[in-house]
C-alpha cells in the first residue's frame, strides 16, 4: 500500500494519466470529460506548440500497482520572461479525497519547480488562461461548461492542507435572455449603426469565418496581454486552438466588428453549451459520440460566452453594446434561455459591470492557489 510518485515516460503511462479522471469522477454526476482526441493532441509536443516555450513534467501517484492521482507541472518560460516572474504552475491535479496523495503529488511538482529555479507555484493553471483554471469553490450543482474545471468539492480543502492560499478567484455569471433588449443597448446600437463607422459581420457558415481566425487571435494577443495567466499565442498555437474548436462552433454565435479601414475592431465568440452531449459521449467522438454532441448543440438552452475583445482605441465607443445587442437577438431567435459568462477574473470590473447591467448573477466560482517555494 506504499504510495509511489512516478514520472510519465511512455505512451502506456500517458494513457493512464489521460483516462484516470474517469475513475476518480465515476460517481460525479456533473463531471464533463474532455474530448479525448483533443487530450492526446494536448499532451503531444509535436502537435501542441506550447511545449516549445514551456518545461513540463507529468506525474502519476501509484498505490498497490494502480494509479490513484495525477498532476502536471509547467514552467512557462515565455510568460515568466514577459512578466519578470519565476513562477511554476501545477495543472490537472486529480485524486480522491486522499490527503497523502495530494501532498505527495504537489510536493513532487514543487521540488521539480524549485530545482528549475522557481520561487513560487500557482494553480491549477495550464499553458495559458485558455486551459481549464482553478478549483471550483461554489456552484457544484450548476450546469457545467466546456473548458472549465469540473473539480470535486473536497479539492480546495486538500490543496489548502498542502500549504496553498488564495491567489485569485474567477467568476461565472448567469444571465437570463431578456424578452426585449435593454433600452441602454438599443440606444447605443442605433447611434453606432448610424454614425459609428463600424461594420458588423455575422456568419452562417464556417467557410465565411476562416479569413477572420488569425485577426481574432491577433486581437487577443493585443488586448489580453495584462490578463492573469495569459501567454501570447504564436501562429501555430492559433491554428491549434482554431482546429480544436472549429468542429463544434456554431457560426451564428460569432460576431465580428470591422472599423472603417476594414480592420478587426472587436469580436465575441459564444457557443450553445454541449457539456451534456460530451458527457453522454463519454468524451469519445467515435463511433457515435459526435452525434450526441451535435444533437446537444441543437437542443441546448444554455449559451456560453467563450471569448471576446475590443481594440484598445475603441473601448468606450459602444462596441460592447453593438455586439451584445446582436448576440441577444441571435440567442432569442435560437430560443436560448440563459447565458453563462464563462470565467471572469474577479478584478475585471469593467466586464463584471457589463454582465450585471444585463441582470447577471454570480452562480459559480473558481479559485487559483499559490505557494511560495
Amino acid at each position: 500500500m506504499t504510495l509511489q510518485i512516478k514520472e510519465v515516460q511512455s505512451k502506456r503511462e500517458l494513457k493512464k494519466f489521460i483516462f484516470l479522471p474517469e475513475e476518480i469522477h465515476r460517481h460525479h454526476k456533473n463531471w464533463v470529460p474532455p474530448l479525448y482526441m483533443d487530450e492526446w493532441d494536448f499532451y503531444n509536443p509535436v502537435k501542441n506548440s506550447a511545449f516549445r516555450h514551456c518545461s513540463t513534467i507529468l506525474l502519476l501517484a501509484i498505490r498497490d500497482n494502480k494509479p490513484v492521482g495525477r498532476i502536471m507541472g509547467i514552467i512557462n518560460h515565455k510568460y515568466n520572461k514577459t512578466h519578470n516572474e519565476t513562477h511554476g504552475r501545477f495543472f490537472n491535479l486529480e485524486c480522491g479525497e486522499d490527503a497523502e496523495t495530494a501532498a505527495a503529488l504537489t510536493t513532487a511538482v514543487e521540488n521539480w519547480a524549485r530545482k528549475n529555479g522557481m520561487t513560487k507555484i500557482i494553480g491549477p493553471l495550464g499553458f495559458s488562461d485558455k486551459d481549464p483554471q482553478g478549483f471550483m469553490t461554489e456552484g457544484f450543482d450548476k450546469p457545467m461548461a466546456v473548458a472549465t474545471n469540473c473539480s470535486l468539492p473536497f479539492m480546495p480543502g486538500l490543496i489548502e492542507n498542502c500549504g496553498y492560499t488564495r491567489e485569485v478567484d474567477l467568476l461565472s455569471y448567469k444571465i437570463d435572455i431578456p424578452d426585449s433588449i435593454p433600452q441602454i443597448y438599443t440606444t447605443v446600437y442605433e447611434r453606432i449603426k448610424n454614425n459609428g463607422g463600424f461594420l458588423m459581420k455575422e456568419f452562417t457558415s464556417k467557410k465565411e469565418l476562416r479569413k477572420y481566425i488569425r485577426p481574432v487571435f491577433q486581437l487577443i494577443n493585443e488586448t489580453y496581454a495584462e490578463i492573469y495567466g495569459f501567454a501570447e499565442l504564436e501562429d501555430d498555437e492559433m491554428d491549434f486552438m482554431a482546429n480544436k474548436y472549429m468542429l463544434i462552433l456554431n457560426p451564428k454565435f460569432i460576431k465580428v466588428v470591422l472599423d472603417k479601414n476594414n480592420q478587426m475592431a472587436a469580436f465575441i465568440v459564444a457557443m450553445p453549451e454541449m457539456a451534456g452531449g460530451i458527457r453522454r459521449a463519454r468524451g469519445r467522438l467515435f463511433p457515435i459520440g459526435i452525434l450526441h454532441i451535435l444533437w446537444e448543440r441543437k437542443r441546448s438552452k444554455m449559451l456560453t460566452l467563450y471569448l471576446g475583445a475590443i481594440k484598445e482605441e475603441y473601448r468606450g465607443s459602444g462596441l460592447d453594446a453593438l455586439m451584445g445587442t446582436k448576440m441577444l437577438d441571435t440567442a432569442k431567435r435560437e430560443k436560448m434561455a440563459f447565458m453563462d459568462s464563462h470565467l471572469v477574473l474577479e478584478t475585471n470590473i469593467r466586464m463584471r459591470r457589463e454582465y450585471e447591467r444585463l441582470g447577471g448573477i454570480i452562480y459559480k466560482k473558481y479559485r487559483i492557489y499559490k505557494k511560495e517555494l
